[in-house]
């Protein structure tokens, strides 16, 4: 869910021409998810390989990354790593929603109702341990870092941008702003449009920049205080935030308090003490242990895993593989 602050902030166009030659740390949970959403079939199943291992993840990866290699833009991935404590209420709440969801999505598929089918089923996407370490190998083999953070993925990737490893961060949400992030760099996609989920509908999309400190000189807040407007507002630690409380009202009251103490007074977080939420934030773990060093393709380990192992299309893997690294001599892989 992330914390919801898109009415507020100041949200620039960006070409990727732009972005060649920056480095980006990928929110990779946040990737897999677009595609897990989206990359369905007509029906709204996931596309899978011949042992019923789903694909969507894999394929949605592969397209975005090798353009985007070939625009230039050299690309780190952070994976989430252990959930914090106040996170699994949210969690759990999630269970639920896809359940229902899934219920409806059968509903949908007994009365052979495409759309419907299509967006109860995007609802009901799981990120599995299994689908994270495809991903990563497909990573590897592409040559591209990735690493699994202590905690929350968008944490340390504000932490490397804030260090200087990477120039931003790459996620649809917000919360690396909260992190830390100097900048965000949303709708990484080289299409120009994304499907939308849940709809047999296209959008049009551009990359957007997300600057922290511009922002906060144009809301007028501190970095503090932004902290006070996003459990206010609502955030993955306490989803409902304060009751009766948008972006709006949020940022009108921190602006008019001097304090935490004074902007949660008599405000209920749904069971949730103020200051908890707030430490969660101020305290996630990071970590220095990480290397970002960008490798060669493997080009027949490449081949072998997506059309051997996942059934991708031969020509089509063929092609992209001599984007972005060309072969000495152009004899196809499947020869070898």
């Amino acid at each position: 869910m992330g914390v919801n602050l898109r009415e507020l902030l100041v949200r620039k166009p960006i070409s990727l021409e732009q972005l060649s030659g920056r480095t980006l740390v990928v929110d990779g949970n946040n990737m897999l998810y677009q595609f897990l959403s989206t990359i369905r079939q007509r029906d709204g199943s996931l596309f899978t390989d011949h042992n019923g291992r789903v694909t969507s993840h894999l394929i949605g990866l592969f397209s975005r990354v090798t353009n985007l290699m070939q625009k230039g833009i050299k690309l780190a991935f952070v994976f989430d790593g252990k959930v914090p404590e106040l996170k699994h209420r949210e969690l759990a709440r999630r269970a639920e929603i896809k359940q229902e969801a899934e219920k409806k999505y059968q509903a949908a598929l007994a009365a052979a109702d495409q759309e419907s089918m299509q967006k109860f089923a995007a609802r009901t996407s799981r990120l599995t341990k299994d689908m994270i370490a495809e991903a990563r190998q497909l990573l590897s083999l592409l040559g591209l870092p990735s690493i699994i953070a202590p905690s929350e993925g968008e944490a340390q990737a504000a932490y490397m941008v804030k260090k200087g490893s990477a120039w931003a961060v790459a996620s649809q949400d917000y919360d690396s702003l909260l992190f830390g992030a100097p900048r965000l760099v949303q709708n990484l996609s080289i299409e120009g449009r994304r499907k939308l989920p849940g709809k047999l509908a296209y959008g049009r999309v551009e990359p957007l920049l997300v600057e922290l400190e511009e922002n906060l000189k144009v809301l007028g807040i501190s970095r503090e205080q932004l902290f006070w407007l996003a459990v206010l507002v609502g955030t993955d630690y306490a989803p409902g935030g304060v009751k009766g409380i948008g972006p709006k009202k949020g940022l009108s009251l921190v602006k008019q308090c001097s304090s935490a103490e004074q902007v949660f007074a008599g405000k209920d977080l749904d069971g949730v003490g103020w200051q908890e939420v707030l430490d969660v934030f101020q305290s996630m773990p990071v970590s220095d242990d990480y290397s970002l060093v960008w490798k060669p393709v493997d080009r027949q380990a490449l081949f072998d895993f997506l059309v051997k192992e996942h059934d991708f299309s031969q020509d089509r893997v063929e092609k992209v593989i001599d984007l972005i690294a060309p072969a000495r001599n152009q004899s196809s892989l499947g020869d070898f």
